[in-house]
């Protein structure tokens, strides 16, 4: 039955590669089919006691590798928003969902609490499937992960100190309030122990720099042993735990990095699909049936209530956040393996205390939220955001050898999303080892391009070493698709004007190495400063879009450019010039700054807060 489990668990990721739905869609589907209430093969029997300690680890290894991916420099840009989702937010959420349960059906506030903080989570469980089906800009991800993350943590907690000292003991508000404190506390001590140890020792003799395997293991039993010991003082700290060594391995700078990543996400694929299908086999589709149309209600507010709610709360005031972005947090909340977890197993320990009808009604509206939100809101996510046009558009670069990775490199480190073009085998191999998006196919083939999503490209860029290859799909690109922004290696001079011809511009690699030679003759510190931009430096060119900064002088804006950068030059109706303290700017201007790259990036989202 594991066997069975796991092998579906992978087909499923290929078919929601393949159709571009979040995976945790054909998980349900699947967990549904071999459940009790078709095929009959997974039932709470099949594991025993077991159930409780995988979902656990699987969980932990999940939290982890969602929590190890959060930089805090992607938190800071989002994080008054981030911030507001798992406080305010989510006591929104908390309480409007006890609230609707207890006006909807017969349960008391006690399991109406319990209710409303299981649902307060979404999760990376839910959350990271559907950020790999739709592309969405760094503060919007950043702002969905940390909710996930945070979320799930807290939610676990307090619903098990709800139920023990609520529901089980009634000990009342104070207890409650201690015993999360005291679990929370738990769980980040252990966290932080986990982390000075494993660091200790990747820093150590005993594991040489280059041991890529050893990193990889040593890492993943920060999360478990995290978990573990956590679990060992106070139940659902390990969670807590797993996310705290999560974030703070994340954040140190470690060996072979790339490589852990890529790792952490391998495993957490495999866990997720397995804990995600026995656990939706567990639906019991009779106790959602018998709250009747209670249940539709709960859904209906947590839904189209309370997450919109909660999601205009979070943005408030946030110019960075678009209104499509808001719209789309506000439509994407799903719910997935804490809740559903959590409250199978209270709901078998009060069916043994003699209370079987909160045990239905517990599991019953759980997994009725849990199914409408995976099915709506995660199954129609890739739609939801191209209707609102949240994705950020492409750029497609063709040729993936030393030019097209270089130049990929640069563009993702300033934020753009991009996806290689290559029909090497080899190539694409050692593109994708090194962490790239590549598409497989020749760059000047029609459906190729299609299916590298060309449509949704605002650049497109050819890198190959033949000009016919680059002049074809250049022309593809403009005539088929529309592309505005076009641009292109030119390896024979006196092939030009053929791409200027068609509107693309071409950068002749010829004329370009004798400048670079020449710069560095001439002008040897600026071009190795400009050489290596995205280390420590950077410039960049925004257009103005803030009202707030809009017919004000570089004199007054003084204050609002962070230490480290300036304006170098201001571009408007086509005319560039360098600014003096009285120019003025308006919105619609185009800003180049020169500086440190935080500096740098602080100052595009003062001036663009919008992308």
């Amino acid at each position: 039955m594991i066997a069975t489990i796991l092998v579906s668990g992978l087909a499923v990721q290929l078919l929601a590669h393949r159709f571009r739905i979040p995976s945790v869609i054909f998980y349900l589907a699947i967990g549904v089919v071999l459940g009790p209430e078709l095929l009959g093969l997974v039932t709470l029997e099949t594991f025993g006691d077991g159930l409780e300690i995988i979902v656990g680890l699987s969980v932990a290894i999940i939290v982890f590798e969602g929590a190890f991916a959060l930089q805090i420099d992607r938190i800071r840009r989002a994080s008054t928003v981030s911030l507001r989702l798992v406080t305010v937010s989510a006591v929104v959420m908390f309480i409007g969902t006890a609230a609707a349960v207890r006006a909807f059906t017969d349960g008391t506030w006690e399991i109406a609490l319990l209710i409303g903080a299981l649902l307060v989570a979404t999760g990376p469980t839910v959350i990271t499937p559907i950020l790999n089906v739709v592309r969405v800009r760094d503060h919007v991800a950043t702002a969905l992960e940390t909710e996930g993350i945070v979320n799930d943590v807290t939610a676990a907690i307090v619903a098990v100190v709800i139920f023990e000292t609520l529901l089980l003991d009634d000990l009342g508000v104070p207890a409650t309030v201690l015993s999360f404190l005291q679990r929370f506390g738990v769980g980040v001590a252990a966290g932080l122990l986990a982390t000075v140890s494993i660091y200790v020792l990747l820093d150590s003799d005993l594991v040489p720099e280059r041991d890529v395997q050893a990193s990889q293991f040593l890492v993943l039993a920060a999360a478990i042993g995290s978990f573990a010991a956590a679990e060992a003082v106070a139940a659902e700290a390990g969670i807590a735990a797993a996310a705290t060594s999560g974030i703070l391995l994340g954040n140190l700078d470690l060996d072979n990095r790339e490589e852990i990543e890529r790792f952490a996400q391998n495993t957490t694929l495999i866990v997720l699909s397995f804990v995600f299908i026995s656990l939706a086999a567990l639906i019991d589709v009779e106790a959602i049936a018998g709250l009747g149309l209670g249940v539709i209600a709960i859904v209906a507010v947590i839904m189209l209530v309370l997450r919109p709610l909660g999601a205009f709360i979070a943005t408030l005031g946030v110019e960075r956040f678009t209104r499509p972005e808001r719209l789309f947090i506000a439509s994407v909340g799903p719910r997935g393996i804490i809740p559903a977890s959590v409250a199978t197993l209270f709901a078998i320990e009060l069916e043994l205390a003699g209370s079987v009808a909160a045990g239905e009604l517990l599991v019953g509206t759980v997994f009725a939220v849990i199914f409408a939100t995976v099915l709506v809101e995660a199954g129609l996510a890739r739609q939801i955001g191209e209707f609102l046009g949240v994705s950020p558009m492409r750029t497609i670069i063709i040729g993936g050898g030393r030019v097209g990775q270089a130049l990929a490199t640069r563009l993702e480190n300033r934020g753009e999303y991009v996806v290689i073009v290559e029909s090497d085998p080899d190539v694409v191999e050692r593109a994708r080892s090194e962490g790239f998006t590549v598409y497989e196919g020749d760059g000047s083939d029609t459906e190729t391009l299609r299916g590298a999503h060309i449509e949704d490209a605002k650049r497109f860029i050819t890198t190959t070493s033949d000009d016919d290859i680059n002049l074809l799909a250049c022309q593809l690109a403009i005539t088929k698709f529309d592309v505005a922004s076009v641009y292109s290696r030119v390896n024979d001079p006196d092939n030009v004007d053929a791409f200027d011809s068609i509107g693309v511009k071409g950068i002749d690699a010829s004329t370009a190495t004798a400048v670079a030679i020449d710069d560095e003759i001439e002008r040897p510190a600026l071009t190795h400063w400009m050489n290596e931009l995205g280390d420590s430096h950077d410039v960049q060119e925004v257009e103005v879009t803030s009202q707030e900064l809009a017919g004000k002088t570089i004199r007054d804006l003084n204050a609002q450019i962070p230490d480290g950068t300036f304006v170098a030059v201001v571009s408007r109706d086509g005319e560039n010039h360098v600014p003096s303290a009285d120019s003025v700017l308006e919105i619609g201007d185009h800003v180049t700054f020169i500086g440190n790259t935080d500096a740098v990036r602080r100052a595009m989202d003062r001036f663009h807060p919008h992308d």
